[in-house]
């Protein structure tokens, strides 16, 4: 467990700490930073209308034919606020003599550890809630939009050729707009020529480095490629993920809540066992909890009105 600060609950979270968790997610997120993001919740579940069915047009059978009829439908897409949550206690006397700001240090990693936590739902579903979407990369498997690696082949053909990763989205009607890969794969783009024998990697400049705080970035195809710093990349799974970011959609639930407990008991959620006693140990503890979720609509197009098969993202998985 992390620790936190020692001076005491009203110097130890004053509302800021608070508002500055939602604000400090996004940055250690990295889906976060991709897909769209909604105004905040104002309760735990929100509906969003996605176009499921396109109108349709005729020609008209000349001077006095009929014009036929079409119609466009809609239907409800469910996002649900979910929690992601932690405890970190601390004993009261490490508090006592520490000489610098403990919560200070922990902040940024209890962000990244929640930022972390929501990328591997909506990455992989890992762990997800029930009331979550399948992971993309499962969605993008179940579609069939998969490029096998084969480390003899063209890495530029599985990416960005015809059969690739990006064909495959555009296929099904959508535009890639972002990558997330694997940080070894960073190694692997840097050496991959075009047919023309120009590199496909582009390095960003340090403006576009700053936009965001947790991984590194490179260029693809005029789209960002982000490498994460954190585990959430499973490479025995996927390699490189690539879509159109602006189909997915997130939202924050408004009430995000900070808070010291300093006489509760906290117990193994496995066995039931209490671990701490706060008050007969002398402890505190920072509960935090941050509500958020998000959705795929997957809207109707017309390159691909079959909605098993349409999927707006295609992963590299590695070679078998």
């Amino acid at each position: 467990m992390a620790i936190i600060d020692r001076t005491g609950a009203d110097i130890l979270i004053p509302e800021e700490n608070s508002r500055e968790i939602v604000q400090l997610v996004p940055q250690y997120s990295t889906v976060m930073r991709q897909m769209r993001r909604l105004p905040d919740m104002g309760s735990r579940t929100r509906m969003i209308p996605v176009l499921s069915a396109l109108p349709m047009s005729y020609f008209v059978d000349g001077d006095i034919g009929y014009k036929r009829t079409t119609a466009q439908a809609w239907e409800n897409v469910k996002l649900y606020a979910e929690e992601i949550a932690c405890i970190v206690p601390i004993p009261q006397a490490v508090l006592d003599d520490s000489d610098y700001d403990i919560w200070a240090n922990v902040l940024p990693r209890l962000t990244e550890a929640i930022g972390a936590t929501f990328d591997r739902a909506v990455l992989f579903g890992h762990n997800k809630p029930a009331n979550f979407p399948e992971g993309l990369v499962p969605g993008a498997i179940r579609a069939g939009n998969v490029v096998m690696h084969d480390p003899a082949g063209s890495l530029y053909q599985e990416i960005l050729g015809d059969g690739g990763v990006a064909s495959l989205v555009e296929e099904d009607g959508f535009v890639p707009t972002g990558y997330i890969a694997h940080i070894t794969m960073k190694g692997k783009l840097r050496g991959t020529v075009d047919g023309n024998g120009l590199p496909i990697f582009g390095r960003v400049t340090p403006q576009q480095q700053a936009m965001t705080t947790m991984p590194s970035m490179g260029e693809l195809d005029s789209c960002p490629v982000i490498f994460p710093k954190t585990e959430i990349m499973d490479a025995d799974t996927a390699l490189l993920l690539g879509g159109d970011w602006s189909v997915p959609v997130w939202a924050i639930r408004t009430d995000i809540t900070t808070k010291l407990l300093t006489e509760a008991v906290i117990q193994d959620p496995n066995t039931m066992q209490i671990v701490y006693n706060l008050a007969q140990q002398d402890m505190v503890a920072l509960r935090c909890v941050f509500r958020a979720g998000w959705v795929l609509p997957n809207p109707v197009n017309r390159l691909n009105m079959d909605r098993e098969s349409r999927y707006p993202f295609a992963v590299l998985t590695p070679p078998v």
